[in-house]
């Protein structure tokens, strides 16, 4: 089940997370700290500037204060949890850090966000040198941007902002939209398998590269089969299902079926076909009418008996209800 350190990376260049402004970047640049990849190193790989790394790193601190960089947030959300990993860096990392967040819309300019209003996220903190430190965040307020400070210099691999995402309900109107999206507000909430590949990649933006980018389950060897529990972005009504095998060639699944449910995923009688268990082929975009139009809330992807996707898109529009409760909690 999903846990606040399982929610998506609001940070993620994946989802278009941005550093908009560092104080300083003498060693290493800040665009680092969003990079969706974990940090790698290796050792006596020296540039002009000395070692290497896949990091934030400032120089050594001769003044009074402290270094920053602040984060456009890919997508607004409520963050729940922040990771602060100093992964590689050993006599170098800072031994305190600050997270702050501040809600600002549109596209503000790194002038504008140094006047905002700044909320304590993390309150200042000690951290340990090549450790993921991660600190949990009374849920708030929507965020748009955080704030990283540290004390007094040093490096920082990765920033991870997990959170719920808050999708402006303006743009989710006028047509079909992808139900099941992440940076609409779709989460991933239980699956049966994910050894080679997480299931939040397959409502994760824009078509996969490579097989690396989707959902890969081990080789069964029981009569089961694998699935994946999808909570929509705001219940819905389907009207396209695309299940991408793009790239999983010798590995995809022979067959799979989408069933829906509109208020109780725990109540076997509340569920109902979407799609019947239907043939599919490897590295394959389908793309199959719904004809059902009742609203669902929930979607659960069964693929048979076992392999891997890239993608599930679930094109439709978002009920009336469902709508209003997105300006609410958008404005409010």
């Amino acid at each position: 089940m999903t846990t606040p350190s399982t929610l998506p990376d609001l940070a993620s260049r994946a989802l278009s997370g941005g550093v908009v402004h560092a104080n300083d970047e003498f060693f290493a640049p800040s665009d680092y700290l969003v990079d969706p990849n974990p940090p790698t190193f290796t050792p006596h790989t020296f540039g002009a500037k000395g070692q290497v790394y896949e990091g934030w790193e400032t120089r050594r601190r001769r003044t009074p204060g402290h270094d920053h960089a602040i984060v456009r947030l890919g997508v607004p959300g409520i963050v729940h949890t922040v990771v602060v990993d100093t992964s590689y860096f050993t006599g170098n990392y800072p031994p305190f850090a600050a997270v702050d967040g501040c809600r600002l819309d549109g596209h503000p300019s790194p002038g504008e966000l140094a006047e905002a209003t700044w909320t304590p996220l993390v309150p200042r903190a000690a951290l340990a040198g090549d450790t993921r430190n991660v600190f949990p965040v009374d849920p708030g307020h929507r965020i748009t941007h955080v704030r990283l400070s540290i004390f007094p210099d040093g490096g920082v691999a990765r920033l991870r902002v997990h959170g719920e995402v808050t999708a402006d309900p303006r743009f989710l109107t006028g047509g079909l939209v992808d139900l099941a999206a992440l940076e609409h507000g779709g989460l991933v909430v239980d699956c049966s398998n994910m050894f080679y590949g997480t299931p939040t990649n397959l409502i994760a933006p824009g078509r996969a590269r490579t097989m690396g980018e989707g959902w890969e389950t081990a080789r069964r060897r029981d009569d089961g089969n694998d699935w994946v529990l999808v909570r929509l972005a705001a219940p819905g009504v389907v009207r396209v299902a695309e299940l991408d095998t793009s790239h999983f060639k010798g590995n995809a699944p022979g067959a799979a079926a989408l069933r829906g449910c509109a208020t109780d995923p725990d109540d076997p009688q509340d569920w109902f076909d979407l799609l019947p268990v239907t043939r599919l082929q490897p590295d394959t975009r389908h793309r199959f009418p719904v004809t059902d139009g009742r609203p669902v809330r929930w979607v659960r992807l069964d693929a048979y008996p076992d392999g891997g996707m890239a993608r599930l898109r679930l094109l439709g529009e978002i009920t009336p209800a469902g709508l209003d409760t997105l300006y609410q909690r958008w404005f409010t």
